[in-house]
């Protein structure tokens, strides 16, 4: 059954969090918990995002065993299921240091078997996985506004609730094992996915036509056809600014998560597969540190269509 908890980003009280990955997610989660009152140690393979972490008021924390040391729970931002495996087991890794009885909230994206794997090998060593994907984007990141897709055993979740409090304006409980959490979360990602391919076909298509672009914004977020996707990406387009949000690279990846699933389970998935193949194209044109609403520049750019921003 799911379970929906409004969460809060008020003063939770005293205690230690490490937070392992301080990008455009990580640093507005690690700051929600500074807010909340928490004592925080900040890690990431970029010295300025932890000089900047500093600034703020964190600590700095040179490697995952040093942020996770003495820590009552770590959260992990990293992109995927390696660079997870890597910051717990690796060397100088959380399970080094990270005491018994303390929690790992793992927020990367990845296969649901992969991450019953790590949470079993964690467990093994007495501490605990919640696995945690996030939504929202960076800003509600900041706000502490996320909403969180959770799952884990009972004591993960009571030792993960100053966490989760201060990050999620959303939390789901979604069942009492690691992985139902990486489930929901790929459904997720099929859906984004598709809704950023057929926004980015549908405004380059429109600039196609000599259509104003800004008006058909207009009349498609109060229309039908507008999804969550089309309000938040387009506006990128018409600006003609691709300063990545969210990387087109990033969806490579998630699509192609969801391809491996759906071949392991023998399931159709033909629409999400071909937007994996636009974001794949697009990436191959040197754009998959870009915006992923370049996947509009790909249209454009193989039909000769001028998009805002374009010379000429």
């Amino acid at each position: 059954m799911v379970e929906q908890a409004e969460g809060t980003a008020g003063n939770q009280g005293a205690g230690r969090a490490g937070v392992i990955g301080l990008g455009s997610m990580g640093f507005g989660m690690a700051q929600s918990l500074l807010r909340a009152g928490l004592h925080v140690a900040g890690c990431d393979v970029g010295a300025a995002a932890v000089e900047r972490f500093v600034a703020a008021g964190g600590r700095g924390a040179a490697s995952p065993a040093e942020a996770a040391k003495g820590a009552d729970m770590v959260v992990s931002v990293v992109v995927n299921a390696a660079q997870t495996e890597a910051i717990l087991f690796g060397p100088s890794g959380v399970a080094e240091t990270l005491p018994e009885g303390a929690v790992f909230i793992s927020s990367a994206t990845m296969d649901p078997d992969i991450a019953r794997s790590l949470a079993a090998r964690l467990e093994a060593t007495g501490r605990h996985y919640l696995d945690a994907p996030i939504s929202g984007g960076a800003q509600r990141a900041a706000e502490g506004a996320l909403t969180i897709l959770a799952s884990g055993s009972p004591t993960a979740f009571a030792k993960a609730k100053p966490a989760l409090d201060a990050m999620a304006a959303k939390l789901y409980a979604l069942g009492d094992a690691p992985g139902q959490g990486a489930a929901f979360k790929m459904i997720n990602q099929l859906l984004a996915g598709v809704h950023i391919a057929a926004a980015s076909e549908a405004m380059a298509f429109a600039a196609r036509q000599g259509l104003d672009l800004k008006e058909v914004y207009e009349v498609i977020t109060a229309s039908a056809g507008n999804s969550w996707m089309f309000e938040n990406r387009m506006p990128h387009v018409l600006d003609g600014d691709y300063t990545p949000k969210s990387a087109v690279d990033i969806f490579v990846k998630d699509l192609g998560i969801i391809q491996d699933m759906a071949r392991s389970a023998k399931f159709p998935v033909p629409v999400s597969a071909a937007a994996l193949q636009m974001f794949l194209a697009t990436s191959a044109a040197g754009m998959g540190r870009d915006d992923d609403a370049s996947v509009a520049r790909l249209y454009a750019r193989i039909t000769g269509t001028k998009l805002p921003g374009d010379e000429g």
